[in-house]
């Protein structure tokens, strides 16, 4: 049995003294959003009881959906690649990139550089942009693949793209790895109406006819902040789309408080059995429980 451990969406805080010189863009209104809003709804203490209670459970693996970080400033991008490190290496971790990494052009390849390790494949081959991906890591009987939707935007749009380049490779990519349980890794949701339009992802009819031709056995994502399961079809068998609710988000707010999902994975072939426990907070109290 292959152990899996999914987060998504730390939003790694609390933000340092920014001068005004770096708000000079669209990290304006996400600095304000954030002492407006976000600050109050995002706990260290909470992501750090829950990241503690997950590594304690020793998973084989760990995923992270993106949006590590908020204005993707340099001490962020920084302090983030410490946090991954302490959570264990690029064999034990997995992350892609989320809107809020590369919140102003350039920042992505800034990112990208600086958490190499947790994104490159098994070919060792640098990764540079967009272009790179999607990327390909395989883990025990799980063949994760990376796709990156995450680009910048103007100031109140926050939606991605999954363009045809990545398809073409996505598609190729599926078609090799299906004697294995694929594990396919986004930030944005890949259907209709998850979202607000100015959060959603461009291009996600393209990525469900990939999925509807070659399949997958099992997809993550982050971005809605919400607890949530869907399906998309597949040529056999509906894959299922689970995203999983912010990790460091505060008891009692208007979105489930934190939590991380726990899958176990065991099987061949055509014959993946995948079961998905939850583990967070509740609403109502500051300890972390099977929520499922």
């Amino acid at each position: 049995m292959y152990r899996l451990a999914h987060i998504s969406d730390a939003h790694l805080g609390p933000m340092s003294n920014i001068s005004w010189t770096k708000l000079l863009s669209k990290r304006l209104t996400g600095y304000i959003n954030w002492q407006r809003n976000r600050a109050k709804q995002f706990s260290p203490g909470i992501l750090s009881g829950l990241l503690s209670h997950m590594l304690k459970a020793s998973p084989d693996h760990i995923v992270i959906t993106g949006d590590l970080i908020n204005l993707s400033l340099e001490e962020e991008i920084v302090r983030a690649k410490i946090w991954l490190e302490a959570m264990g290496s690029g064999k034990d971790v997995s992350i892609v990139c989320g809107n809020h990494d590369a919140y102003i052009k350039g920042m992505l390849e800034v990112a990208i550089q600086s958490w190499q390790e947790y994104l490159i494949g098994d070919n060792r081959k640098p990764i540079i942009d967009n272009s790179s991906f999607p990327i390909l890591r395989k883990r025990g009987p799980c063949s994760l693949i990376l796709v990156n939707t995450a680009l910048p935007t103007k100031p109140f749009d926050a939606t991605g793209l999954f363009d045809q380049e990545q398809a073409k490779k996505l598609e190729q990519m599926l078609h090799q790895e299906k004697d294995n349980c694929r594990v396919i890794l986004i930030h944005h949701p890949p259907f209709e109406k998850a979202t607000s339009p100015s959060k959603e992802l461009i291009g996600r009819q393209l990525f469900r006819d990939i999925v509807r031709s070659e399949g997958a056995e099992l997809i993550l994502h982050g971005h809605t902040h919400q607890d949530t399961s869907a399906q998309i079809d597949g040529p056999d068998n509906p894959v299922p789309v689970i995203c999983v609710a912010a990790a460091g988000q505060e008891i009692g707010g208007r979105k489930p408080a934190a939590q991380y999902n726990w899958f176990e994975i065991e099987g061949k072939s055509g014959n993946w059995n995948i079961i998905r426990t939850k583990f967070g907070y509740q609403n109502n109290n500051q300890i972390i429980t099977r929520l499922q």
